[in-house]
């Protein structure tokens, strides 16, 4: 609550995370004291979203709007990607939800026809997209993408790529706790502060 970051843990998968997997996940952080949480930041990962739902039910899903926008430019080619953006921007930059989901009535009217797949996305995931338009710009800033967790999952596969191979994925574990015990040292500013300090340039 005190805007203060921390790893709650590392899971290793198969590499086919599923719904099973991400619900094995959840509940052993709720067997380790979690009793709530109140936003989730995620991308589109399958299962997820109802593992989280199913063991802490009233978490509101933030779906990350980076992973979204690059997601959507898979569909548009190089020619129109600029004019396309500008109409998107005003979408995801909107001050408010209501002005947001005018701009993506407006940005369907003008690209359907050529980025239907593109749009429908927007669409069939508004309600996940556009949580982070009940809250104030500094928590807006914090949710609205998982580049924080995308930044120390790259510091961690760094640690990982120096090394040949694991024997066995306790290995792997203390590899990865004596590099979060590393990382987290730095992360001494609360996120709050960050944001506020941020705002400001």
């Amino acid at each position: 609550m005190e805007g203060h970051r921390d790893v709650l843990g590392h899971w290793i998968g198969n590499g086919a995370e599923t719904a099973n997997f991400w619900l094995s996940v959840i509940t052993d952080l709720q067997g380790r004291g979690v009793r709530d949480i109140f936003i989730a930041c995620m991308d589109g990962l399958s299962g997820f979203k109802q593992a989280v739902l199913a063991v802490f039910p009233n978490t509101q899903i933030q779906r990350c709007v980076i992973h979204q926008i690059r997601n959507s430019l898979k569909y548009v080619t190089w020619t129109d990607r600029k004019a396309f953006m500008v109409d998107l921007k005003k979408v995801y930059q909107a001050p408010t939800r209501e002005a947001a989901e005018a701009n993506l009535v407006k940005l369907a009217d003008q690209w359907r026809s050529k980025y239907a797949v593109a749009i429908r996305s927007w669409e069939n995931n508004w309600e996940d997209l556009a949580t982070y338009f009940a809250f104030p710009a500094d928590i807006r800033r914090l949710i609205y993408t998982t580049n924080t967790v995308e930044g120390y999952n790259r510091q961690l596969r760094k640690v990982i790529k120096t090394k040949g191979g694991f024997p066995n994925g306790e290995a792997v574990r203390k590899l990865l706790f004596l590099a979060t015990r590393d990382i987290t040292k730095k992360w001494t500013m609360p996120i709050f502060k960050l944001g506020c300090h941020f705002s400001t340039n």
